[in-house]
């Protein structure tokens, strides 16, 4: 995907008098005349062949919830219309001609492929295939029958917020995931690894979709659709882990608590909903 030319005179769009740039790049209408003032496309509601949203008059924006201001509806048509150019070269295709946003920011093969052949996204955690099936809320090990695999809602604490995503204790030899004990832990885990990778939403919006009895293709221009995921392997002292062990050797070992060696501080970045790992 190649980022459209800025040396070009973006096109406008006039509404109820304010000129808005089409910023085709960042999928947002930005105010001419005051670069802060934005309206984000995923702001607004899709309905096929363009956006429609609520528009206050003296805020120039969507309104808030609560606000009293004057507002009207405004429907725009889809950006592939509004700057065909742009998102030509945004998107790396020579020619848009009856195309509409969806079909340009949507992998159409990895679609055909999800929803008419039904092949399941998946998920490599530390060299070992998931098959990630978010109607069944589950990470299904491919070629591996001794286990049913990892269920997302036995990992929702381990969901990380700052990071999206989640950040779990895995056994490699196993390919389950593995609760640790916590009030106990004195050392990092010899037989377990830590993995990141993202929600279920993103790993399988279509299948996401389903669950919760949603269009199947709802929300994918935002989340985007890929066919194949990496988890990535995160180094146990940046996982918030170095606390907890700490503080158990102070409880559990006070008589050997010099002996130990130190622990590095705790990289303050990295926390979950939940407990910390």
């Amino acid at each position: 995907m190649k980022e459209p030319d800025y040396k070009r005179e973006l096109p406008t769009i006039n509404i109820e008098g304010t000129e808005f740039l089409i910023d085709v790049n960042k999928l947002e209408l930005r105010e001419k005349l005051n670069s802060k003032n934005t309206i984000s496309i995923f702001d607004m509601r899709d309905v096929g062949d363009g956006y429609t949203f609520q528009y206050g008059l003296s805020e120039k924006n969507i309104p808030h919830l609560f606000s009293s201001n004057e507002k009207i509806t405004v429907k725009i048509p889809d950006l592939v219309k509004l700057d065909p150019e742009g998102m030509a070269l945004k998107y790396n295709v020579a020619d848009v001609s009856g195309k509409d946003d969806f079909d340009l920011m949507v992998d159409q093969d990895a679609l055909h492929k999800r929803i008419r052949l039904g092949n399941l996204p998946t998920l490599d955690i530390a060299g070992h295939t998931f098959f990630a099936d978010a109607r069944i809320d589950l990470l299904r090990p491919k070629d591996d029958f001794t286990t049913l695999g990892i269920c997302f809602s036995d990992i929702d604490h381990y969901f990380n917020e700052e990071e999206h995503s989640y950040i779990i204790p895995y056994n490699p030899k196993t390919h389950q995931f593995q609760e640790l004990d916590y009030d106990k832990i004195t050392e990092y885990p010899k037989d377990l690894i830590a993995v990141q990778f993202p929600h279920q939403q993103i790993l399988d919006p279509i299948g996401w979709n389903r669950y919760h009895g949603f269009n199947e293709t709802q929300n994918l221009k935002e989340i985007g659709l890929k066919l194949h995921f990496e988890a990535k392997l995160i180094p146990w002292q940046k996982t918030g882990i170095d606390e907890t062990i700490k503080e158990n050797i102070k409880r559990l070992k006070p008589d050997t608590l010099q002996s130990k060696k130190q622990i590095p501080e705790t990289d303050k970045t990295l926390k979950k909903r939940g407990r910390k790992m």
